[in-house]
Formats: structure tokens, sequence, C-alpha cells
């Protein structure tokens, strides 16, 4: 095993190593200006995007945004709220959106940094809110992101509540945003963490799953490191009541989860088919 930890040792840090540092001064409201038009078209006609409650989330200052996360590497809720958030606050307020390493670091991807996405980790989140900033986190990650989509409705953050320490040291409100949709853009059939176990991907690059899938165009899909074409499956959003974080950890995690799954239910029960909506 020590040979063999070496070698992880040292393809961790090389991946590690590839992640851009965080500068929030990549964000580009120019970029974001020219592109929301075209952008914010197709998330309407595509996914028919539906985003409430805008008006929840206070007008300035840092604020914490924690939502239910969907879709795969291809999570058209991140882009719906994106764009809606820019369109109702303005470009020129500053909103960032924590991701994993592997999409800030694609070289494709590059622009979303001009977005504002950064690598999610605790140091760029405080320095976002620090700064003043809206910041958006999916606490549930890779974890929820990959559930199977009979279990696209349910809420589960895999027990990770450290953005409530980070909303507390940095004196925001947490302010919940829920999703319906999403997990209906392919047919997630497993979050394989076993098989990211077997291929050492929890290891080396963090990744806790490695799923399966049936996506557009590959069929049968692993691991969903290329992507995949979303279905146009209706996305439909809603921004809960603010939560003060005061408090026990757990005892504020669990009022979240509850906002959370209680406006899924809310918006689940207004859909007739799936992806249709």
């Amino acid at each position: 095993m020590g040979a063999l930890g070496n070698v992880l040792d040292w393809t961790r840090n090389q991946v590690v190593s590839r992640v851009p540092k965080a500068n929030l001064d990549q964000r580009d409201p120019d970029y974001i200006r020219d592109q929301l038009p075209f952008t914010w078209l197709i998330a309407s006609l595509y996914f028919r995007a539906d985003v409430r409650g805008l008006d929840r989330i206070p007008p300035e200052g840092p604020v914490l945004l924690v939502g239910n996360h969907s879709g795969g590497n291809v999570p058209p809720d991140t882009f719906v709220f994106t764009l809606a958030f820019c369109s109702y606050f303005g470009v020129e307020r500053p909103f960032y959106q924590l991701a994993h390493n592997l999409v800030v670091s694609a070289p494709p991807l590059g622009w979303l940094r001009k977005f504002g996405t950064v690598a999610a980790n605790h140091e760029n989140a405080q320095l976002a809110l620090e700064s003043g900033a809206a910041l958006l986190v999916y606490p549930g990650g890779d974890y929820e992101v990959f559930r199977p989509s009979w279990e696209r409705h349910k809420v589960d953050f895999g027990g990770r509540m450290g953005y409530v320490k980070l909303a507390r040291e940095a004196g925001v409100p947490i302010v919940p945003v829920a999703a319906v949709g999403g997990q209906e853009s392919s047919l997630f059939l497993n979050r394989g963490q076993w098989l990211a176990k077997l291929l050492m991907a929890d290891k080396l690059l963090r990744l806790k799953s490695v799923p399966i899938s049936l996506a557009l165009p590959w069929g049968l899909n692993i691991s969903d490191l290329a992507g995949h074409i979303p279905l146009p499956t209706k996305i439909v959003i809603e921004v809960q009541e603010p939560i003060d974080p005061d408090g026990d950890d757990q005892a504020v995690h669990d009022k979240v989860l509850a906002s959370l799954q209680d406006g899924v239910d809310r918006l689940a029960s207004e859909r007739r088919f799936p992806v249709l909506g």
C-alpha cells in the first residue's frame, strides 16, 4: 500500500494543482449582460423556466442561497436560477456559484467562471461572502445530483451541513431554493458509489459517485463526465423564506431541509407528467 499510496497522493496533487484558484474578478458583468438575452431565451423555450419568489432574497448584501440539486453534470436548475437571479437583480450585483473541481478546471467550461462559478470549498465560499456577494451552494453535491430519478423529489444532502457554520460565521441569512424538473433531464439509474470506490475516483478526483444513467446522445452513460444532452424538462424553482443560521447546527440544518422539502413537494404536486411538467 506504500507505493500505491504514493501514486494516489501524486495523482491527487496533480488534479488539485490544475484547479483554478478562485478569482472573484473573473466574474464579468459585461459578458453576462451580453449573453443574458440569448441564454434566457433558451431557458424560457427549452426548459420553460418558471422561477418564483426572488423577492424573498435580501435586495442587497451577502446571502447564502442553499438549493437542492438535480440533473447530473448538466444541471439545468443551476443554469436557470443563475440567469433568473442576474435578470432580476441586475448583472452588477455580485453573485457566485460553487461547483466541483472538475467543472471549474475543464477548459471547455471556462466561460462559467465569467458567470461567477468557483471551485467548491470553504475558503472560496468565505471569500465570496466576505466580498458582499450572494453565493449559491448545493450541499448535496454529487451525492444528491446523481440520485435515481425515482427519488427526484427527495431532498438529500447526505448529512452534509457545513453550510450552516459558513452562514453563521459570515453573519448572513440562509435562503433555501427549491427546484423540480432537473432529475427528469435524463434517467438516472444508480449513484454508482460502489463504482467510484472501485475506480478510486473518490480518492483521486473527490468523486463519491460514478453514476449510471440513460442519457442522450450516449444511451447508457457511465460517469457523465462528458455530460449529456438534457431532455427539455420543465424547470420550476421557488425561493423560500430566509432562515437565521444562529443556533444548533443540526436544528438549523433540519429547518433548511424541511423548507426545501416542503417547497419541492408543493412544486411536484403541480406536475402532471415527467419532463412535460
